[in-house]
This record gives C-alpha cells, structure tokens and sequence, in this order.
C-alpha cells in the first residue's frame, strides 16, 4: 500500500491571509477590552451620567451579538472576502467618528456601528481560514494563531488602553484603529481568496433575519440591563420572554422554510452544538477573570490603569505561548476533546485559587500564579475552535463561524450581568454588616469567582458527556464510510457505480 504524500505546506499568500485574519480579530478583540480602561477619562471629558456610560460598552455589544450569526450566514450568501471587507471598512469609519467624538450621543452612536463592523468582519473569519487550511495539522495551526488573537487580545487590550490614556488622550484608543484598518483593507484586496457565495436565493429569508437579529439584540438588552433592574424584574423577565419567543420563532420558521438563514443541520452535529454550549459556559466563567481581577487590583490593591494592565500581562504571554507553540501539536496528538478537557482542568485552578485571594495579596505569590495558570486558555479556545468548525459542511463555514462568535458573545454578555450581580450584592451586604469597604470588595469578587469554578465544571461535564472521544469518532466515521462504501457496491450492481452517474451529468 503507498505511503499517503504529505499535506503540502501552506502557500505565503494562505499565511498573508491568515495574517491579515488574525488582525482583524485583534482589532475586534482589542476593541472590547481597550475601552473600559479609558471609561473614567471619558466620563470627564465627555460629561457621560454613571447610568450612561454603560452604553460605551452596551452599544457595541448589542450590535456585535446580535448581528453575529446573520452576518456569518449573509457571508457564505453573498461572499466571505466581501463582507469582511465591508465589515473592516465600516469598523475603521466608525473609530474615527467615535474619536472625533465631542458628545455622549455621537460616541455612543459611533461604538454602535462599531459594533456592526465588527460583526460582519469577524462573523466570516473562522469560515475563510477552515477554507484555507484543509490539511488537519495545517489547520490545526491556524486555528491556534486565529484564537490566540482572542485569547491573548483582551489582556493586551487593557495595557495598550491604560498607555494611550496615560500618555496621550482617550481618544486615541479609537484612533489607532485607523491605520491598522486600512493596512488591513489593503492586504486582504489581494490575500483574501475571492468567493462568490452561494447567492441569496439559497437563503434569503428575510422573516427569519429580522426574528433572530431581534431576539439576540432583545435578548442581550435584557442582560446587560439585569445589573440596573434585577433579575426577577418585570423588565428582565419581559424581556426575556419576549427574546424567546422571537428565537422560538426563528427556529420553527427555519425548520418549515425552502431557504432557510440558518439550516437546522448545523446544530445536529454533537462537535458544533456541544462546543458552542461548552463555550458559553467558559467565557461566562472567564470574565470573572478577565473583568474582576483588574478591579481588584485598582479598587482593593490600589493598582493604576497602566500597572493593572502590566500586572496582566503575564496571563496574555502564557496564552499567546501555549495557543501559538503547543496546542496545535497537542491536539494532531491528543485530539481536541483531550487539549479541551485539560485547559478546562487547569482554568477551574484559576477561579479556585481566586477565590481565596486575601485583601491584602502579593503579587507574586498571590497573584502571579493565577496568571501562569491562565495557560489553559491558550489550550481551551482553540480545541473549542477546532470542534466547532469541525462538523460544518463547507458551503455552511460562515454560519458556523458566526455562530460560534455568537454563543461567545452570549456567554460574555451573562458573564457580565450574572457575576457582577452577584459581586455587587455581596459587597453590599458585607458592607451594611460593618466590613471594611476592601474586604467588602473582596468578598463579593470570591463570591464571583467561586460561581464562575462552578460554570467552569458544568463545562467540564458537558465536555466529557456531549463531546465525542476522537477514538469513537474516527471508529464511527470508519463504520459510516465502510456501510456507505458496501450500500454503493450494491446500488453498483444495479445500476452502475454513483462515480460513473456523476461523470455522466458532468459537463
């Protein structure tokens, strides 16, 4: 039997492409995290009330999440390289108006379509590189570069957000977008693969848009608002109602469609579904890291907006060492489900050591090992990368791209609303009960944290239930191809080979 040639080595233009991928994503991801160093600067400069400076954030989130999985759909209609090149330009528009901007209105207005930029471009991101990148190893690779943008990008967020309000003004964190954006638009005209999608005919369900872009953006509204009104609130509880029953309504409506925005198929793969449930449970989980940790560090140990940034950075270099050096060979090895299982192990550590952190902490014998512990990122995001693409049909890789940023951006959104809440509740009684203002902070952050370790072994669970061994994998698909190779040998014998009809009916 020959020995199978190897999968050839990516093309330069395929790694200028990836290149050019990964920016994108860094810009996206910087985009989300470089601001909020900068909110008190702007709240000054701006005149924004405490209630109103929330929508610097909320403002992009809601547009970010709830066009998310419409843009990745729209991207396998209309083409890929297309709409990450409107996505890019509107993006790097938008960061110049919200750096021009003089009043509350313009800049909330401006993190807006911000947020829709965003959108289109990163929802087609994951679909263009598993395009790419065919070979399992190769992939593998990209996918790690590809996810170390995001795991690694909200840490060098803080730091780079810190140093340009330091030592310039806030609205430079918007500025800067503009030169990498156009760099960006200008290498992706040429690296990027031209496609030119499936038509609009294959799934221009207008009805089904308009259900699911307004059950996310009600649906995320709700939740970003559960901090302001409760969780038991008529407001939230209404809202969340109503958010699902507009998305019950996309579901059946794509279920009975010719043409449906977003085939049911997707979701009947174990890879695609269990890893975007398990994805939402990490990130929800995670920001009581990424988040809480840096205001522990400025409101308890009394840390500025730069050396909370620096005091971060550790956690950024582990994830960008281990996504970029280790976990593309760990998974060709160990498979994805292995790689995910252990980060996840090692990121329950994280949240376990956190809630134990006194009020008056060392950084180096308190702290630090949480950050060289926060490796496990590096190892969980892309193995949940690899699975979530893994079972998607080619002419469905922007759905599923852009379902997969979608339950991201879902499980942030509740990470936010669900542990903040429950931090804020829990400093407030501790302070009514005569705590220290510190300790009454630090006892709400353990409170965050120990709820965040218990989302993170509800993962786990899911992960060892849900997510197929590779072993069982590879035997099932072996016994698939094996019965589908022995149905084709008898329809062979009836009626010639299904290769003879298909040459038959080519042109």
């Amino acid at each position: 039997m020959p020995t199978p040639a190897p999968a050839p080595s990516p093309s330069p233009s395929h790694r200028t492409a990836l290149g050019v991928l990964a920016t994108g994503m860094l810009m996206t991801v910087l985009d989300g995290s470089i601001v909020t160093v900068a909110m008190p600067a702007i709240q000054d400069d701006l005149g924004f009330t405490p209630a109103g400076l929330s929508w610097i954030v909320n403002a992009y989130l809601i547009a970010f999440g709830s066009l998310l999985l419409l843009s990745g759909r729209l991207g396998d209609l209309v083409g890929r390289k297309r709409l990450f090149l409107i996505g890019t330009a509107l993006f790097t528009g938008a960061s110049l108006l919200a750096g021009a901007a003089t009043s509350p209105g313009v800049l909330v207005a401006a993190r807006f379509l911000q947020g829709v930029g965003s959108a289109l471009s990163s929802a087609v991101g994951l679909g263009i590189l598993v395009t790419l990148f065919t070979a399992p190893r190769e992939r593998a690779r990209a996918i790690a570069v590809f996810s170390f943008t995001g795991a690694a990008g909200a840490s060098l967020g803080q730091v780079l957000g810190g140093v340009l309000t330091d030592a310039l003004t806030w609205n430079w964190i918007f500025l800067i977008n503009l030169p990498i954006g156009v760099a960006t638009l200008f290498v992706a005209l040429r690296a990027l693969p031209a496609d030119r999608g499936l038509g609009l005919r294959a799934g221009a369900d207008v009805l089904g848009a308009l259900l699911v872009t307004a059950g996310l953006m009600t649906g995320i509204y709700a939740v970003v608002k559960i901090e302001e009104y409760g969780a038991g609130s008529a407001h939230t509880l209404g809202l969340g109602a109503l958010a699902l029953a507009l998305l019950t309504g996309f579901l059946v409506r794509q279920a009975r469609t010719p043409h449906p925005l977003m085939p049911l198929r997707v979701l009947r793969s174990r890879s695609v579904a269990g890893a975007n449930a398990v994805q939402m449970l990490m990130v929800a989980a995670l920001f009581s890291f990424q988040v809480l940790v840096a205001l522990y560090l400025q409101k308890v140990l009394g840390y500025g907006a730069t050396g909370t940034g620096l005091a971060m950075l550790p956690a950024a270099v582990v994830i960008g060492v281990v996504s970029l050096g280790v976990s593309a060979r760990l998974i060709t090895r160990f498979g994805e489900r292995n790689v995910l299982i252990t980060g996840l192990l090692m990121l329950v550590g994280v949240l376990g050591l956190l809630v134990r952190v006194p009020v008056h902490a060392s950084y180096v014998t308190d702290l630090l090992p949480v950050m060289l512990l926060a490796a496990g990122f590096g190892l969980a995001l892309p193995a949940l990368t690899g699975l979530a693409m893994s079972g998607a049909e080619d002419a469905d890789a922007g759905l599923a791209s852009g379902l997969f940023n979608t339950t991201q951006q879902i499980g942030m959104a509740l990470g936010v609303a669900v542990l903040s809440t429950l931090a804020a509740g829990r400093t407030e009684s501790l302070a009514e009960a005569g705590h220290s203002p510190a300790e009454a902070l630090t006892g709400g952050y353990h409170l965050a944290f120990g709820t965040g370790a218990a989302l993170l072994l509800l993962a786990l669970a899911l992960a060892f239930t849900v997510l197929r061994h590779p072993r069982a994998a590879r035997k099932n698909g072996q016994e698939g191809g094996q019965e589908g190779g022995q149905r084709g040998g008898r329809k062979g014998g009836q009626g010639g080979s299904s290769r003879e009809a298909l040459a038959a009916k080519a042109p």
